[in-house]
């Protein structure tokens, strides 16, 4: 099957160049606390400059890793003071359910689809490896609920859509293109956003985490 080719074939060093930021990014999604956070978004860090599958511009590259750099810096901090009191509910519970779910049926149908176009091997690498980023991205919102560390969240969904571009880019004529640097862009705005709304809700509300909210009123 060329889609198993395309990966079978692929040098074991280069295998070892992808592998850890979707290690790290499991890591974050299935294992909860700021040090693991912090650890997971610095390993991405050090991981990001050394894949040209996120962009042949060692500048893009650079501009990535300090990007989750500052996530690290944010979503590592520790916040994980005590909770209020509250009744137990089963919100967390539903939306871990849906997420172990909905992730991996996400990632076989997009991986499926990008098998069926029979695309050359490093364009098919380069879309499916974009696409695990995106369904991690997707886990780690759904499991992890607390809105700080969703920036890690949204900093992967980013960089799976920083592949596909890349991807995408390849077979598009020169001038074609939107600037490079777009998807960075947009990804550091979602993430300074989302910062931004935990920080108020810890400085206001005392918490950041999504089921207290459940307990806020205005």
């Amino acid at each position: 099957m060329h889609f198993l080719d395309a990966w079978t074939g692929l040098p074991l060093l280069d295998l070892a160049r992808l592998a850890p930021p979707v290690a790290f990014l499991l890591l974050a999604a299935l294992v909860p606390g700021h040090a693991t956070a912090r650890f997971a978004a610095l390993g991405i860090a050090v991981a990001v400059p050394f894949l040209p599958e996120v962009s042949p511009l060692a500048a893009l590259r650079a501009a990535w890793a300090l990007l989750w750099l500052a996530v690290a810096w944010q979503a590592g901090r520790g916040t994980d003071r005590a909770r209020s009191p509250a009744p137990a509910r089963f919100g967390g519970l539903e939306s871990g359910t849906i997420g172990l779910l909905l992730a991996p049926l996400l990632l076989v149908v997009l991986v499926g689809a990008v098998a069926r176009l029979d695309l050359p091997a490093d364009a098919t690498r380069r879309a499916s490896y974009g696409a695990s980023l995106l369904c991690l991205g997707l886990l780690h919102l759904m499991l992890r609920r607390h809105a700080l560390r969703s920036a890690i969240a949204f900093a992967a969904l980013g960089l799976g859509l920083q592949v596909l571009e890349g991807a995408a880019r390849a077979g598009q004529l020169a001038g074609d293109a939107a600037p490079a640097a777009a998807v960075l862009l947009a990804t550091a705005l979602a993430v300074a956003l989302v910062v931004r709304v935990a920080r108020g809700r810890e400085r206001h509300a005392g918490s950041a985490w999504v089921n207290d909210a459940h307990d806020l009123h205005d």
